[in-house]
């Protein structure tokens, strides 16, 4: 089922977007984060409980889904024929360091962001199926127009001046609110959320970003 939040993304683009009603929302908490660490289930309800069920099987492996704006890859394209890509680990990536504080012998990672070079749709499929299999990243193809117009406009020009106390204090920093640029922050964060949908398990993944 989608969420009412999922679904709003486009009401809240046009600015048309409804009052949420919160009558209909469940006692389960979302098993979402902003920060790092992991949330519990805080459902008490012994009926929908998993305990039994987990203690049953040999081995349980949790799994967390990091969103960020790019993917701790490098990305290189191949020089003897200018077909294909290569990809490794960016090493210097916090991604990484922040795996590492995760425990890799608990808890399975799966990276969903952006590549640092633009790959043509024709090889979308392709890169997608080798990130998946060898690194377990998932990434977001974003037209380097759309990406400028998020990334360094919406994110740089509104968001960082914003949560940095700049604003109004820095008018070139920011400036005047744009929509042009709203409405590309809001459809980016659409097509991020497809590509969670694609391979999140909602009753057991937890998702950071």
């Amino acid at each position: 089922m989608v969420s009412r939040s999922y679904s709003n993304l486009l009401e809240l683009a046009s600015g048309e977007s409804p009052v949420p009603s919160f009558s209909r929302m469940g006692r389960r908490i979302p098993r979402i984060m902003t920060v790092a660490g992991i949330m519990s289930d805080l459902d008490d309800d012994p009926s929908e409980s998993v305990c039994s069920d987990r203690s049953s099987s040999s081995v349980h492996r949790d799994r967390i889904i990091i969103v960020a704006n790019q993917l701790p890859i490098r990305v290189q394209r191949k020089t003897e024929n200018g077909k294909g890509w290569i990809f490794t680990w960016d090493e210097n990536s916090l991604l990484l360091q922040l795996k590492d504080g995760l425990g890799d012998d608990e808890i399975d990672v799966i990276y969903v962001g952006c590549l640092k070079e633009e790959i043509h749709p024709n090889e979308q499929d392709e890169v997608s199926q080798i990130l998946l299999e060898t690194f377990k990243c998932v990434p977001t193809f974003l037209p380097s127009d759309l990406f400028t117009r998020y990334y360094h406009g919406f994110c740089k020009q509104q968001l960082w001046p914003l949560f940095h106390y700049m604003l109004p204090l820095s008018p070139e920093l920011g400036g005047r609110f744009n929509r042009s640029l709203w409405q590309a922050y809001v459809s980016v964060n659409k097509i991020f959320a497809d590509r969670i949908m694609e391979v999140i398990n909602p009753e057991d993944d937890f998702v950071g970003s």
